[in-house]
């Protein structure tokens, strides 16, 4: 079974530019489209609400593991919706790592531990629901650090 998901994407943009969209709570949350309570702090909780039209009644929260500037920004949160309020619900872990290029950035997202979910039906769901996730992503952070 899959373990985890990995997307990456060239961004036209300076690696400064993609750190501050990832790391800056405000402006992750406009791109990611949550509105997030605090800044992201390793250790950390940060707790906010989602902004996506029809998701809006769900909760989003996610543990900071690691921020090394303009490499590696990484959390811990809990993928499966009906988990997420408790806890104890399992958690994957989201890697954003950068790279600078000739043309601006190479962004990897990558999530994984989904082998640690608690069972086949919520695993095979939760890796299909957030592999569409991350691929809208991608989309929403180019277009945002483009602008």
């Amino acid at each position: 079974m899959q373990d985890s998901i990995e997307k990456t994407i060239e961004l036209n943009a300076p690696i400064e530019r993609v750190w501050r969209a990832l790391t800056d709570h405000t402006e992750f949350g406009q791109w990611f489209r949550v509105k997030l309570d605090t800044p992201f702090a390793v250790g950390k909780v940060t707790h906010g609400r989602v902004t996506y039209p029809g998701y809006e009644h769900m909760k989003w929260s996610a543990r900071v593991q690691e921020l090394d500037p303009e490499r590696r920004f990484s959390f811990t949160w809990c993928p499966l919706e009906e988990d997420s309020d408790k806890a104890d619900a399992p958690q994957t872990l989201v890697e954003f790592v950068l790279e600078a290029t000739d043309n601006g950035t190479r962004l990897t997202i990558t999530e994984s531990g989904f082998d640690s979910l608690p069972d086949d039906a919520r695993r095979v769901d939760a890796l299909r629901r957030n592999t569409q996730g991350w691929e809208a992503q991608v989309q929403n952070i180019a277009a945002y650090v483009a602008s």
